[in-house]
């Protein structure tokens, strides 16, 4: 799991090559993402990790994705970890995503913050280590940093709140579908305060835990790159009725949970 302190020292070096290189996507960024996160590592482009994704997003607060795995996970050399990069954010991971064999062909929708134009990346890490990526470029702006200028009070209460649909697969072995939203700010720590003009402190979901019948699903380290009040959907292969639970937790240490029935 990587700190968020690493993550904005690299942030600065980030934003030094954007004040200084041109609005559209620079394939130049990822040499330095790339050495930060995986260096030395070879990543081999692939075909079967593809991207769904608008070519110009209407927010860069707001830019939605879905990421697909054209693999089983259930044999051979499946992916375990998946790591959702954007070349050009201050803090280019959004999301590690923890897989596991009842993901079937993995395919979810999320949505992210993006900075500036830029290429998304998901890096596939397989069973035996081996690095593969899949790719795609998106046009958008703003969505990290900016004014904010919002109720606390109400923000701090309203923190946490989960809404989770569960839709049952025909028959046991076949795809169900989890929808997931929890209500929070995911602070950024790169946003101004509207009256103090100060920068207001990093504060986001970090983490995600899925579970059927208490075995892990999909586990997801949450970071800023992901938009407020984070949304998943993703599908999973239940082997019959049962209850399909998430565990959430924030930066603070506050945990949040809920749990949905699953009957085939």
């Amino acid at each position: 799991m990587f700190k968020h302190s690493l993550l904005l020292m690299l942030s600065a070096v980030l934003l030094t090559i954007s004040f200084l290189s041109h609005a559209e996507s620079d394939p130049k960024k990822w040499p330095v993402v790339k050495e930060a996160f995986f260096a030395g590592r070879t990543i081999t482009d692939v075909d079967y990790i593809k991207f769904t994704a608008p070519r110009r997003a209407e927010s860069g607060a707001q830019v939605p994705i879905e990421i697909s795995v054209d693999q089983s996970q259930t044999g051979g050399n499946p992916i375990k970890n998946l790591y959702l990069l954007v070349d050009a954010n201050p803090i280019p991971l959004a999301s590690t995503y923890h897989l596991t064999d009842k993901l079937g062909n993995f395919k979810l929708s999320t949505r992210i913050r993006m900075e500036m134009d830029s290429y998304i990346r998901a890096v596939g890490e397989t069973a035996d280590g081996k690095l593969v990526m899949g790719s795609v470029e998106v046009r958008a702006a703003g969505g990290c940093g900016g004014m904010i200028d919002a109720d606390e009070k109400e923000i701090r209460a309203s923190a946490g709140k989960i809404k989770m649909n569960v839709e049952a697969p025909a028959k046991a072995g076949e795809a169900g579908t989890v929808t997931f939203i929890i209500k929070h700010p995911m602070r950024t720590g790169l946003q101004r305060d509207l009256v103090s003009q100060g920068f207001i402190p990093a504060f986001y979901i970090n983490k995600a835990n899925f579970s059927f019948n208490n075995e892990p699903v999909l586990s997801v380290d949450v970071n800023v790159g992901t938009s407020e009040d984070p949304y998943m959907r993703f599908e999973f292969l239940p082997s019959g009725s049962g209850i399909v639970k998430v565990e959430a937790s924030d930066n603070e240490g506050k945990a949040f949970e809920h749990q949905a029935d699953i009957k085939i």
